[in-house]
This record gives C-alpha cells, sequence and structure tokens, in this order.
C-alpha cells in the first residue's frame, strides 16, 4: 500500500519562542477557564522537542471490572499552596495525587461511585478551586459518575467536611433503577466561588431522555445557587445536556455552555420546532443563571451533532471572540459579549423528510469562514480501495446509498451520514496559540451509514454499544423507529472515502483561512500484523492536543499508540513516542523545579477496541539540556 501524501502547505507564519513563563501549573483542564490548551512554557521548544524522554510512569489500576472503560482524563498541577501534586481522576473514579517530578503516589481518594448500567465509565478530569474556607482552603472537586460533586482537601485528599453532607453533594438526575442514564465526564468549571456542573445524558435511547440540567454548586457549602434547563417548554423531549467541558469569562461574568442534542437525536416528530437551546452555545449570567444570549449551530437535531467540545475564549481586534467547533466540521467564531458572528452565517436551504410528521428546519446555519474542515462530498466516483475489488464495492455501496448533502434526515433507506456522530470534531477541541489567534485542531474524517428501522413504540430498551469498525443499533422507545448505524466500510474493513481518515488542521480565526493540513495517524499498527513503519493515512480519533509557546502542538488521540509533537508553523512532525496504549486524553505541560513536563494519560478507550492499559507516562527533556 502507498502512503498517502499531506496535502499541500500554506505558506508557514512566523512564530518566534517567547520570553519567560505566565504559570508553570496547569490549573484548568484546557489549560485557562476560556479552554485555549495553551502554555507559557518554552523550555521544550522546536529545536530541543527531539531529544524528550520518558522520564516517570504511574499505573492507576481499575476498580470497575468488567465495566468498559475509557482513559480521557487531563491531570492538573496545583500551585504550592495547594500541595503542588499532578491530580488527576481514573476512569473508575477515583482521584489520584502524584509528585509531579517522580510521578510517586501522594493520595489515593476513593468514593466508591455507582458504576452499574451500561455507560462506559470514564472521566476528564477534576477541577481546582481556592476558598476562604480555612478548615479545607484547597479544594479538589469531581463530578462523579455516578452524579455527586466531591469536594477533596488538595493536600491530603480527605473529604472537606463542612461541603455538602460530609464533602459530598448529589446532582440532579441520579436514578438507582438506571445509574447511567445521566452521569458526568467533564470537570466542573469554576467561576465567582461557584462550580458549574453539566452532565452527560443517555439521549438516543428514549424519546423522553432525562433533561440536561445545569447546576450552579457554591464550592464552600455546596448549596445550589441556580439550575439550567435547555429545553424551557419542551415537554417531549429531553437531554439537551452540557457533556463537553464548560467555559467562563470572570470579567463578562458569563458562562459558556455547549449544549447537545435533544432526544431522540434521529427522531424529532414529538419535538417540534428548532429546540433553540439545543445544539447551541448558551450564554447564562453567572450569578442568576437566566440567558443572556444562545447561538445555535444546528436547528431541529436529527443527526447527533452536539456541540462536542469546549468553546475557546479569545481576543480579535479588540473583540472579546468565542470559537465553538462542531461534529459538522465548521468552525462559528462569535463575539462572547453578544453571540455575534464575526464571519458572516449564511442560512442555507437543505433536504426535507421523508418520515411522516417529521418537520426539519428547511435551513441550516453555515458560517462563511473558515472553510468547513473536512469535505463531505463523497460521489460513487470518489471511492476508495486498496484494491479494485475493495474500491468497487465501496463504489457500489455509494451508488445505493440516499445523499443530498450534510444535512440529509434519515429514512428507511440506508443513508451517508459524512460526517457522523463521532465528527468532525470531537471533545478533544482545539489549541489556540497565545495572541496569533491561530486554531490547531484534529478532526475525524470518516463516513457513516444511517437508517430508521420501523419497530413498536413500546419496545424495551437496547443499546448496542460502538466499537471500531462495527456498528450499533439502539432502540428509540416510544417512537415508530430504533436508529442502526455503521461504518461506511469495504469488504476489508477498510473506509470508502480516501485518506486520510484522521486530520490536524491550522485555521487562522483572524483571516478564517486554513493554513495548513496534515494526516493523524498511521494505520500501521491497525493492520492484522502490526507493521514496522507507519503509513500517514490518517485514523479516527478521540482527545486533543495542546500548543506551547516554544512552537510545538502535542497529541496523541490515534488509533496507533503514538503521542506526536508538530510544529506549529507547518504541521511537520518533530518527534514521536511509542504509548503503552492508545492516548485518548488531552496532554498536559507544567514545569517543576526548573524543568519542563509533558504528561498524558494513555489509557486506550473501549469504542477503539484495542489493547488499554492504564499508565499516566511523562516525559522531559535530559536535565543538563539548555
Amino acid at each position: 500500500m502507498a502512503a498517502c501524501s499531506a496535502e499541500p502547505l500554506k505558506p508557514v507564519f512566523d512564530y518566534t519562542v517567547t520570553e519567560g513563563v505566565n504559570s508553570a501549573d496547569w490549573l484548568h483542564y484546557g489549560g485557562d477557564p476560556g479552554g485555549r490548551h495553551f502554555s507559557r512554557l518554552t523550555q521544550i521548544h522546536r529545536e530541543n522537542v527531539g531529544q524528550l524522554r520518558e522520564v516517570w510512569r504511574y499505573h492507576y489500576g481499575n476498580s470497575a471490572g468488567e465495566q468498559a472503560i475509557s482513559a480521557q482524563a487531563t491531570p492538573l498541577k496545583l500551585p504550592a499552596a495547594a500541595g503542588g501534586g499532578l491530580v488527576f481522576c481514573a476512569p473508575d473514579n477515583r482521584v489520584m495525587a502524584l509528585d509531579p517530578a517522580t510521578g510517586a503516589e501522594r493520595w489515593v481518594f476513593d468514593g466508591r461511585v455507582d458504576s452499574r448500567g451500561e455507560r462506559p465509565m470514564r472521566c476528564r478530569g477534576v477541577s481546582y478551586v481556592a476558598t476562604s474556607d480555612s478548615t479545607c482552603p484547597h479544594r479538589v472537586l469531581l463530578a462523579s459518575h455516578d452524579r455527586r460533586l466531591f469536594a477533596l482537601n488538595a493536600h491530603t485528599g480527605l473529604a472537606c467536611q463542612n461541603f455538602g453532607q460530609q464533602g459530598q453533594v448529589s446532582l440532579h438526575g441520579y436514578n438507582p433503577d438506571d445509574p447511567a442514564a445521566v452521569s458526568n465526564a467533564s470537570p466542573p468549571a469554576i467561576i465567582n466561588g461557584l462550580a458549574i456542573v453539566g452532565s452527560t445524558v443517555v439521549d438516543f435511547a428514549r424519546a423522553r431522555a432525562p433533561r440536561g440540567i445545569v447546576q450552579a454548586i457554591d464550592v464552600v457549602s455546596g448549596e445550589e445557587r441556580w439550575r439550567f434547563d435547555p429545553l424551557q417548554g419542551e415537554v417531549n423531549t429531553g437531554g439537551a445536556n452540557v457533556w463537553a467541558p464548560i467555559s467562563v469569562d470572570a470579567a463578562l461574568g458569563l458562562v459558556y455552555l455547549p449544549t447537545s442534542a435533544p432526544s431522540p437525536d434521529y427522531y424529532g416528530v414529538l419535538r417540534p420546532g428548532d429546540n433553540a437551546y439545543a445544539n447551541a452555545v448558551v450564554a447564562l449570567n453567572v450569578e442568576s443563571g437566566e440567558v443572556v444570549w444562545h447561538f445555535q449551530h444546528v436547528h431541529h437535531d436529527l443527526w447527533d451533532f452536539d456541540s462536542p467540545a469546549q468553546p475557546i475564549l479569545f481576543e480579535r481586534d479588540g473583540v472579546p471572540a468565542l470559537a465553538q467547533l462542531t461534529k459538522q466540521g465548521f468552525v462559528f467564531v462569535l463575539d462572547r459579549r453578544t453571540g455575534e458572528p464575526l464571519f458572516p452565517v449564511l442560512e442555507q436551504p437543505v433536504p426535507a423528510s421523508s418520515i411522516a410528521g417529521e418537520r426539519p428546519s428547511p435551513k441550516q446555519p453555515r458560517p462563511t469562514a473558515p472553510e468547513q474542515l473536512i469535505d463531505p462530498f463523497l460521489p460513487p466516483s470518489k471511492a476508495f480501495g486498496v484494491t479494485p475489488f475493495d474500491r468497487q464495492d465501496c463504489r457500489k455501496q455509494l451508488e445505493d446509498i440516499v445523499d443530498l448533502g450534510l444535512f440529509t434526515p434519515l429514512s428507511e433507506k440506508p443513508t451517508l451520514m459524512f460526517p457522523g456522530s463521532l465528527g468532525g470534531a470531537n471533545w478533544g477541541g482545539g489549541a489556540m496559540l497565545d495572541q496569533r489567534n491561530i486554531l490547531i485542531t484534529n478532526v475525524n474524517n470518516v463516513p457513516f451509514v444511517g437508517r430508521l428501522i420501523p419497530q413498536h413504540a413500546s419496545d424495551s430498551v437496547a443499546i448496542e454499544q460502538p466499537k471500531a469498525g462495527r456498528g450499533m443499533t439502539v432502540t428509540m422507545q416510544d417512537t415508530p423507529y430504533r436508529v442502526e448505524i455503521k461504518p461506511l466500510q469495504s469488504m476489508l474493513g477498510i473506509p470508502c472515502n480516501p485518506p486520510p481518515w484522521g486530520k490536524l488542521l491550522a485555521v487562522d480565526l483572524n483571516s478564517g483561512q486554513i493554513l495548513w493540513r496534515q494526516p493523524l495517524g498511521s494505520v500501521h499498527d491497525m493492520a492484522p500484523v502490526p507493521l514496522p513503519f507507519e503509513i500517514a493515512w490518517g485514523t479516527p480519533n478521540l482527545g486533543g492536543g495542546i500548543a506551547t509557546a516554544g512552537g510545538v502542538y502535542f497529541i496523541a488521540a490515534s488509533m496507533d499508540r503514538t503521542l506526536r509533537a508538530f510544529d506549529v508553523r507547518s504541521g511537520e512532525v518533530l518527534w514521536r513516542s511509542t504509548l503503552p496504549a492508545d492516548g485518548t486524553a488531552t496532554p498536559m505541560t507544567y514545569s517543576e523545579k526548573g524543568r519542563q513536563y509533558i504528561v498524558i494519560n494513555a489509557g486506550g478507550h473501549h469504542m477503539f477496541g484495542r489493547k488499554q492499559s492504564d499508565a499516566i507516562v511523562a516525559y522531559a527533556l535530559p536535565e543538563m539540556t539548555p
């Protein structure tokens, strides 16, 4: 098989290594409250990144038994006043603190969460807050799988006893008869003494899923200050929850919610209209929880196009701005004070539905810039294969499926879903280069096929967990259909669209231009017998990346057990290291005793169906490297 060459590069932009360090710590899941995934540390830079070596590895184990798990946590590096530890959560929701220089374990907290149900166990991170409470001034907050919010002493890992009931409060939605119906994955956002907590909802199994309530909890007392329901006035639906990380702007006093689809994802007859606060960025007043503005990027969602990533806050020509990545492969750039687009957004006509009673929105929003990050145009003539036989197989499949464009509603006939619910962008989000407004992000570029299959509305709920290369069928209870979704691939199990199947892109959010594109990942490790050399066709990817002032972008995410460092100017790979499993988490960086570290959770993801691990891996330069 011949390797796929990278797309032609645009002229590189200047990125000079800056002096000084803003912070040696990593105090928020996304690096800062606005999710920029950027560090001003410069010890590791383009010229010396090739000398990085693994310096320690920590194994956190797994107490979830046979439960499916996904390793997604990004650690925090706490300040010295809070003990200076490296704190993270395991997929089973235990919280650990490590020595940041050696990886030695300092403490472990186990809240013994209820892990029952079919929902996979995962935890993307914890939050840190300094409080005025003298008995527990520095706190680590965990929003657990079973809908509890824990407050832990950052020095000891013990529960802060004056928070709620002995260090924990119950959040909205926990059901002991179905404990996985509402869960948590992303860490709370912290602003003005409040923890803003979203939720993860099983939103495709029932017409009336649990509602996606967002809560504001006092970080000292544990009392609820306000709650927000994105489905205000909607009665025959649920979901529209916030499962991706939340961003906050303390200066403006605003909380930015990336909301998901209303239930059920693929049938909207019972929820007519646009469902306005779903599939949107919703800005709330932090003191009252009232809506200040909202921007909806999908009207009346029928494709599971959740808002998948944390809104990224930045400044553009003196205007406080926000960038929202979407599963459709769009980047919407908004004035974060008002929600007004900073690049014009067109409402473009889209196909109608053949399902009885379904009333899709006649138009869907599309930004005029930046251009879509993937090309969803896949006619039969573009069918891919490594042999004439599987290419013809893909061509025949494409000739037989319905494809009227990006927003083609599902029907009883097989319908192209490109992108599908995997994205485009997903929860890994993007990284923003400091003061240059260059966004670097990873996207998926794989097609799926979906169809609606008639059923009795009273059929019991059945959920088949998705796996790489395998489809799933989900009962949408109380509707006349269940949904079947499977990857569009050849008889050899290879995607039917040309590679790369995972991409990394740099986007100038001042001009709206894409500066460069590169494949993300190699398929060499996915072959029946792993190959000793890379085939840079890109792979499906889950997780995100970080950028540094040293001009380097770090990301794993792909299905090849590899952490890579890219030159932010061109996308050139500068360094790579083999991990114990796929690194389906976002890395982070910090400085400890004058040495910069890169750390990633390399535990793998159940959906990839590949080898998994329980390792946190740290890299640094040799100690004598200048």
